[in-house]
C-alpha cells in the first residue's frame, strides 16, 4: 500500500466527501492489501479505504451493498461510496478515538455482546446465506474427503480424526445456516470497537441473513484467542455451532495463502486453535 494516494484518488474523496483533505495517513492493518488511509481538514475527519485487487474490489462491493441497506447505531456513518472498474471507493467515519481490544474487559465484553444482539434484532433487506457464503459448506465433511492439510497443522492425530469425524460430521450437519437475523459473519476484534455511543462493527463484506448463534459462535475462538472468555462460557450446549465453526477453519486453515490476502489463514490458524477445543468440549471427543 502506498504512503500517499495517488491525485485521482484524493480527486475522488474529496468529490464524495463534499470537503477537501488536507492530511492523508496511511493505516497498517486488515487482512487483504485495500488502501487505507486516515484523512482530515481542520476539525473533519474520515476513514477512506480504497480497493487495490480484483479481490479487495469485490469486498468493497459487498460491503457497500450492506451499508446502503442498513442503518443502525453499530455501524459507522457511512460518508461516501463510489464504484470503479479497477478502484471503488468506500468512506466512513474516522473511528480511531474509540477503544479497540483487546483486551476484553468486561465493559468491552458487554457492549460487544449487547450490539450483536442489537444487531441480530435489526431488520435487513440483505442475501440469505445460502446466497450470499456458497462456499461456506466447506467443513468437517471437506476434511474427510482430503484430511492431509488439517493434519498437516499439527493440531490434532490422525487416530483422533479417524475417531471423531463421523460425530464431527454428524453435528455440523444439524447446525442451522439460515435464518432472519442480521449476520456480519466476520466479527473479530480488529472489525469492533468501542465508540462514546456504544459497539460499532466494521468490515461488512460478509453481511447477510442468517443464524444469530452461528454468527455469534464465528466470533467466540478469536475471542478465546485473545484472552476473553472460552466460547462454551458465552454459548453454552452448542455442539451443532462448535462442530460447524471448528469444521470451516479445520477445512481452510492447513490450505495455502490465497492470493492477495496473505494473512488470512494465519487468523484462520489462530481460530481454529481455540475453536477446535471447543468442538471436543462440546462433543466429548477425548484427547487431540
Amino acid at each position: 500500500m502506498a504512503d500517499q494516494p495517488s491525485a485521482q484518488l484524493r480527486s475522488r474523496a474529496a468529490t464524495r466527501l463534499g470537503w477537501t483533505p488536507e492530511a492523508w495517513r496511511a493505516v497498517a492493518g486488515g487482512y487483504t492489501p485495500a488502501a487505507r488511509y486516515r484523512v482530515s481538514a481542520g476539525g473533519r475527519k474520515a476513514f477512506v479505504k480504497a480497493a487495490t485487487t480484483p479481490l479487495t474490489g469485490d469486498m468493497l462491493r459487498r460491503e457497500a451493498f450492506a451499508y446502503q441497506r442498513v442503518r443502525a447505531a453499530f455501524m459507522p456513518k457511512l460518508l461516501g461510496w463510489e464504484d470503479h472498474p479497477t478502484e471503488p471507493v468506500l468512506i466512513i467515519e474516522d473511528l480511531s478515538g474509540a477503544t479497540w481490544p483487546p483486551p476484553w474487559d468486561a465493559r468491552c465484553l458487554d457492549a460487544a455482546l449487547a450490539g450483536i444482539d442489537a444487531m441480530h434484532r435489526t431488520p435487513a433487506d440483505l442475501h440469505p446465506m445460502a446466497e450470499a457464503h456458497t462456499s461456506a459448506k466447506r467443513g468437517w465433511a471437506t476434511v474427510a474427503e482430503n484430511p492431509a492439510p488439517f493434519l498437516a497443522l499439527g493440531m490434532a492425530s490422525s487416530d483422533w480424526l479417524t475417531r471423531s469425524l463421523p460425530r464431527l460430521i454428524e453435528a455440523e450437519a444439524q447446525c442451522r445456516l439460515d435464518g432472519p437475523a442480521l449476520c456480519h459473519f466476520d466479527l473479530r476484534s480488529d472489525n469492533m470497537c468501542i465508540a462514546g455511543s456504544g459497539v460499532k462493527f466494521i468490515d461488512w463484506a460478509e453481511a447477510c441473513l442468517g443464524d444469530a448463534r452461528l454468527d455469534l459462535g464465528f466470533w467466540l475462538p478469536s475471542l478465546a484467542f485473545e484472552g476473553g472468555p472460552k466460547p462454551q462460557e458465552i454459548l453454552p450446549d452448542a455442539p451443532d455451532v462448535a462442530a460447524w465453526v471448528s469444521g470451516f477453519f479445520a477445512a481452510l486453515a492447513g490450505l495455502p495463502d490465497i492470493p492477495g490476502a496473505p494473512f488470512v489463514r494465519r487468523v484462520q490458524r489462530e481460530q481454529l486453535s481455540t475453536a477446535l477445543p471447543w468442538a471436543v468440549d462440546a462433543l466429548g471427543l477425548g484427547e487431540l
